[in-house]
């Protein structure tokens, strides 16, 4: 009977010694996992409309950046906004943690100035870098019968929606030219993907867009109603130069859409990537360094981007300070004087 018991008795504790075994390889297994592959981390990266240029460019940068997510974990989302002022908005209040922004609208967010003086300066935006330039851009039906933009007055005139860079700086030249809106027959509030459809449809007479160029958005309503681009130009428009550094003169050349008579004058801004204080530094070093490191890659993913020079892209239209991820790898590859100030 004693004899009889002993195989069982030894058997127990045999199979106690599997299952400890089985769960030793079981973690060792779960912490190879764990140092060999970084932590997911998520980052979203406000654009615009999806017919512009904000959109396909944060779709260019987060598409960079994930080509190497499984060495730094970090996991980039595009996503389509309002524009600028939305994401400056965003960004403040955490729901962003990147945003393509006009130059203009970054400047006047970070002092606290024109529709953010309520709100007061925001000093946790950060300038990761800036893209490409983007001028303000107008285009009438053939038969509204105008030549610039000064003509516009009293025509219906899509002014873009609340929240938008493109209404913001429609606002601002108003503002210098002393125009109300009372001054259009009627001042339509579409977004940037409806004007076009509206312009052909005969139910607007002009539209004003801030954007890089080409852009889908301006070659589509020259091919289907044979819409024109006009000048913007005069006193005024120097003025504003003059005055704000985020303003520069612009020129679509003759020939960049399909039948234009010469040249068009105007003036524009940049487009720019901003960030908050709060946005760890690696995360954001190694969005730079996606970016500039792929940069060939980077300027074909979209027309707009096939001009970008990386030195301009480090000191054109920055108002907020450097992030400090981005001034590393800027300062890293000698982007940036050693003697700049953070």
């Amino acid at each position: 009977m004693v004899s009889g018991a002993r195989p069982a008795m030894s058997g127990f504790p045999r199979r106690l010694l599997g299952l400890a075994a089985l769960l030793v390889l079981t973690l060792l297994g779960l912490a190879h996992i764990m140092t060999t592959e970084p932590e997911a981390r998520f980052t979203a990266l406000g654009t615009g409309g999806v017919t512009g240029v904000y959109y396909p460019t944060g779709g260019a940068i987060c598409r960079l950046l994930n080509r190497e997510r499984e060495r730094h974990g970090i996991r980039c989302a595009v996503e389509s906004t309002a524009g600028s002022i939305f994401n400056l908005n965003a960004l403040r209040q955490g729901d962003l943690e990147f945003g393509v922004v006009q130059s203009d609208w970054q400047h006047h967010a970070y002092a606290g100035s024109s529709v953010f003086a309520s709100r007061g300066p925001d000093e946790d935006l950060r300038a990761v870098f800036a893209l490409h330039p983007e001028p303000f851009t107008v285009m009438a039906r053939r038969d509204a019968d105008v030549d610039d933009f000064l003509d516009s007055r009293g025509l219906r005139v899509n002014v873009g929606n609340p929240g938008s860079g493109q209404r913001g700086t429609v606002e601002r030249l108003m503002e210098a030219l002393g125009w109300t809106m009372d001054d259009f027959s009627l001042a339509s509030e579409l977004p940037s993907r409806e004007q076009s459809a509206a312009l052909c449809d005969n139910r607007i007479d002009v539209i004003l867009f801030t954007v890089g160029h080409p852009s889908g958005s301006i070659q589509e309503p020259i091919a289907t109603c044979d819409a024109r681009l006009l000048d913007v130009r005069g006193e005024v428009v120097d003025e504003l130069v003059a005055e704000h550094p985020y303003y520069s003169h612009a020129e679509l050349p003759d020939g960049l859409y399909p039948g234009m008579d010469g040249a068009i004058s105007t003036f524009g801004v940049r487009a720019t990537l901003v960030t908050r204080a709060a946005v760890p530094d690696d995360v954001v070093y190694e969005l730079v360094r996606a970016v500039f490191e792929n940069f060939d890659i980077f300027r074909r993913l979209h027309p707009a981007l096939d001009l970008l020079e990386p030195e301009e892209m480090v000191r054109e239209g920055l108002s907020a300070p450097l992030h400090p991820g981005a001034e590393r790898y800027f300062r890293e590859q000698g982007l940036l004087d050693a003697g700049a100030s953070e």
